[in-house]
């Protein structure tokens, strides 16, 4: 399918392919199923919630994908190396860092419940078992909140903390963190660095992300003044429209827009789309001369790579509602037929980045 490569190596070239699978997002089966799927598709990281549970149900997809490589490469699937593991963090209010809440005491019985049916991640339910925000499933997209007829859906923020996420950094195998960030937060930005910046040698990548706003660039210049010089990796992630990719094609402009922008900046690092990205977004970067059209094109001045959240979670959802009907334990990995359907489907989203 594609060129064996390491992670960074993907970065260096300009095929870096990262799965979001949320910053609050704590469903420990999906995550398990998404990176053991993904891995044997050919990502290059994995993003996680600052949480145990959840990087352990990751490594526990890491490991059943590497038992796999075997038959991956009968299928046809050059296995990749184990993507870098990923946790985000954030240096204030981030709407990635929420969940969605309401009291059904408070829901009207008469009401059409317009959030159950806009809500991309099922996470809100009216049944037997479930009245509510499921709250492992809900990954603060907000979509709930403007179409509630009677207003009593509100929003819980959290900030991880930085010297809990850094402790856990051996145990745990951590790759690399990303910050959460935005214009404003500069005071925050900075105390937050402090405690990052001596454990820096125990990571091989930093992100930083930064959802898109006039003057974003100088916010993110300010920034890498800041942490230069630095001695791992950067990504820039230029988030246009956060947790968007699943609505539509247009979705991807903005993030677009955003890197074009970061890539005419004097910022220091390498460049990767997040924020309503889809299966559109890599074609019209290749039209843009934003990303190589094969291996011996110039890969300077290019974008670097793509991350997919919510579209790349959301081309799986017909496999996990097969998976559900024939099992109770949701172990993928024992339904091959299931298996190499879902990794032929996330392989046609991360093949649009890499080459033969």
């Amino acid at each position: 399918m594609h060129k064996n490569t390491n992670p960074l190596l993907s970065l260096q070239e300009n095929h870096w392919f990262k799965l979001i699978c949320g910053a609050s997002y704590q469903h420990l089966p999906a995550v398990r199923n998404l990176t053991m799927v993904y891995t044997l598709a050919g990502a290059d990281c994995i993003d996680l919630a600052a949480d145990q549970a959840v990087i352990n149900a990751a490594k526990e997809g890491l490991k059943i994908a590497s038992s796999l490589k075997t038959e991956a490469k009968k299928q046809g699937y050059n296995y990749h190396n184990s993507p870098y593991l990923m946790v985000s963090i954030n240096d204030g209010e981030d709407p990635h860092f929420r969940k969605a809440e309401f009291n059904f005491a408070q829901c009207p019985s008469t009401c059409p419940r317009p959030c159950a049916k806009i809500c991309p991640a099922d996470a809100i339910q009216f049944t037997n078992l479930h009245k509510g925000v499921i709250d492992q499933l809900c990954y603060g997209c907000g979509r709930c909140l403007p179409v509630c007829p009677s207003n009593v859906i509100y929003t819980r923020s959290h900030i991880s903390t930085p010297e809990i996420v850094l402790s856990w950094l051996p145990e745990l195998s951590i790759d690399a963190v990303e910050i959460h960030t935005q214009i404003g937060h500069e005071a925050n930005f900075k105390r937050l660095w402090s405690k990052i910046a001596p454990k820096i040698q125990d990571l091989k990548l930093l992100a930083i992300s930064c959802p898109y706003a006039p003057n974003v660039i100088d916010y993110l210049e300010e920034l890498s003044s800041q942490i230069n010089p630095i001695s791992i990796p950067l990504i820039w992630q230029t988030d246009g429209r956060p947790m968007s990719g699943d609505i539509g094609m247009g979705t991807t402009r903005l993030t677009i827009k955003y890197a074009q922008q970061a890539l005419n900046s004097n910022l220091s690092g390498y460049i990767q789309l997040a924020g309503g990205t889809n299966h559109h977004t890599a074609s019209k970067l290749r039209f843009l001369n934003l990303l190589p059209n094969d291996n011996r094109t110039n890969h300077n001045e290019k974008v670097s790579g793509i991350a997919y959240g919510s579209y790349g979670r959301k081309l799986l959802a017909d496999i996990w509602v097969e998976l559900e009907e024939i099992s109770a334990t949701n172990q993928l990995e024992k339904y091959p037929h299931l298996l190499w359907k879902a990794v032929k489907k996330a392989n046609l989203l991360v093949s649009q980045l890499k080459f033969n």
